[in-house]
């Protein structure tokens, strides 16, 4: 059961270290999706919470309000929803802070990104269509159901986000695929990789970007817990990522970019 709080906010745009994005933008604190391999868990720490990360979400209900007073007086911005949790998990449905953080933008000439495992994102389509400068990403581990379910159990399926990102790419809405983290081992063969670009290109998705997983301490101890129970014969190449992880991205880099010849679609590594 997931413990939904309501609490307030004193900002609701926080500058983002990550490259090309200005500021962030969070409507809730933590996510139900519970995506076991989630870097987001180093939030935990400010939020007061004994519960385990994924088993709580903290809903800003003025943060539309926030918004529109920080929009006032900043300048053209690149702006991303989604960099800790997903704007569009089920508490979006009830709440809507999502949707009224997007009505607040229709009226500014801001740059906006939204990354997200939900169709959901297909009831704001009228106030996507609106802004000025959008894009939406869909976040894509594996194309296959089994080793989705085991690792992000209760994020919505990878074909309703694919068919989402079709509806939004036909109605010119330009839409991504962020293939993170890329599961060594499992969803990492050269087969597999190209099964993720012919299903990004033929849903419509204008790039498709590739991240590793990061192994922080908490997660890492999550990801492993999971290989020993559902893939113990991968645990020996995981010991390996480990400690080799720079000698694994140069690889994984120079296999997805062979794949890629083969596909029209844009394609980036973030590693």
């Amino acid at each position: 059961m997931i413990k939904i709080n309501e609490i307030k906010c004193k900002t609701v745009l926080n500058k983002s270290r990550i490259p090309g994005v200005d500021f962030a933008l969070n409507p809730y604190v933590g996510c139900s999706h519970k995506c076991l391999y989630c870097y987001a868990v180093f939030m935990k720490r400010f939020t007061g919470h004994t519960e385990p990360w994924g088993d709580f979400v903290d809903v800003k209900t003025n943060a539309s309000e926030v918004l529109g007073q920080q929009l006032r007086r900043l300048k053209k911005s690149r702006i991303s929803f989604g960099t800790v949790c997903d704007p569009y998990q089920q508490t979006e449905e009830q709440y809507k802070i999502t949707r009224r953080c997007l009505e607040a933008l229709t009226y500014y000439y801001h740059s906006v990104s939204i990354l997200t495992k939900s169709p959901l994102v297909l009831r704001d389509l009228d106030l996507l269509k609106k802004t000025k400068d959008i894009e939406v990403g869909f976040t894509i581990t594996t194309l296959e159901p089994e080793i989705k379910e085991i690792f992000e159990p209760f994020s919505p399926s990878v074909q309703e986000r694919l068919e989402a990102l079709k509806n939004l790419s036909q109605n010119k809405i330009p839409a991504w695929v962020f293939v993170a983290p890329l599961l060594p081992h499992l969803a990492d063969s050269e087969e597999k990789i190209e099964q993720l670009f012919t299903a990004s290109e033929n849903a419509g998705a204008r790039s498709i970007l590739f991240d590793t997983l990061n192994p922080y301490p908490k997660v890492w101890n999550n990801v492993i817990n999971l290989i020993n129970k559902h893939f113990p014969d991968a645990r020996n190449f995981y010991d390996y990522y480990y400690n080799n992880k720079r000698e694994y991205e140069i690889k994984i880099k120079e296999c997805i970019s062979r794949v890629a010849k083969n596909f029209k679609i844009e394609f980036d590594t973030a590693f």
